[in-house]
């Protein structure tokens, strides 16, 4: 009888123990459904910028052109920045034909070369400079008095209160930005009498200080101290007279693109730049004026 007990209560025991780990759930499932509430890590590197960037153009542009590459550059590593001085002419050819990605011109565009499917996007304002020799004593002249200088009404120096000497003018080949900017806000167009026209800013400024008698013209940024530039109706040439107007020889400086035609990533983010506040310190720090 003891026997069929003990057996009895083993088998209860035995039902016990089986409903019981039947009943309990594991802690881990539990924890599994959980949901997370951690930001999946990403793998993806920031972008960087590579490629390269062509400009092509005014050789008065070279200073500020020069200098927003080298910032750009050192700010993007990975991309190259060329700038070939052709000329304002020569970069807006150059851009139409695909030569560059972005045409430099010291001049709006004609309406010839708009109908090319060009676009021109002012980047700077800059001043004209008319330069003499440091030897001249000549520190002021009349706009009119210029534009009679330069085709010929006036020869020499002592007719506009300077030494006796024959007036030598120096320009720039036909087809520059600068000239034909000078041209066009003196009135001289086609009718300039010149001993020398040359084929850059550079060359101008280089002949003009070698010769007491000489006169050129030159962008402002471009002028060093081995010319002097005179004033114009009594105001000197400044960064400040060209934002404000009063220096009366002044052109825009433009960003020349094909209408429509995508610019590679590398040459879009520089055109962004250059046409953006962020530039600004740098296109002033070139002499010239920030048009945004």
């Amino acid at each position: 009888m003891k026997r069929i007990i003990c057996m009895l209560l083993a088998a209860v025991m035995a039902i016990s123990m089986a409903a019981c780990s039947g009943n309990e759930q594991p802690a881990s499932t539990s924890e599994a459904a959980a949901p997370s509430t951690a930001a999946p890590e990403s793998s993806a590197a920031p972008e960087t910028l590579s490629g390269s960037v062509s400009t092509d153009g005014s050789t008065s542009m070279e200073k500020v052109i020069g200098a927003l590459g080298e910032s750009f550059m050192l700010a993007n590593e990975d991309v190259t920045f060329t700038y070939n001085p052709t000329g304002s002419s020569g970069g807006i050819t150059a851009v139409a034909e695909g030569r560059c990605d972005i045409g430099l011109s010291s001049r709006a565009l004609k309406d010839e070369e708009a109908a090319l499917g060009l676009t021109a996007t002012i980047l700077a304002y800059d001043g004209i400079a008319v330069i003499v020799n440091p030897e001249n004593a000549i520190s002021d002249l009349e706009l009119a008095t210029t534009a009679k200088i330069y085709t010929g009404e006036i020869t020499n120096w002592s007719e506009v209160g300077g030494a006796d000497g024959e007036i030598v003018l120096i320009g720039r080949e036909a087809g520059s930005g600068t000239r034909d900017g000078f041209e066009e806000l003196t009135g001289t167009a086609d009718k300039c009498q010149y001993r020398q026209e040359l084929t850059s800013t550079g060359d101008v400024i280089t002949a003009v200080s070698q010769n007491p008698n000489a006169i050129g013209y030159a962008s402002l940024a471009s002028v060093k101290d081995s010319v002097k530039a005179v004033s114009v109706n009594g105001v000197a040439p400044s960064e400040e007279t060209v934002k404000d107007g009063t220096y009366l020889i002044q052109r825009p400086f433009v960003l020349v693109t094909v209408e429509g035609k995508e610019l590679s990533t590398a040459a879009q983010a520089f055109f962004d730049y250059i046409t953006s506040a962020d530039a600004n310190e740098v296109i002033t720090g070139a002499g010239v004026v920030p048009a945004n």
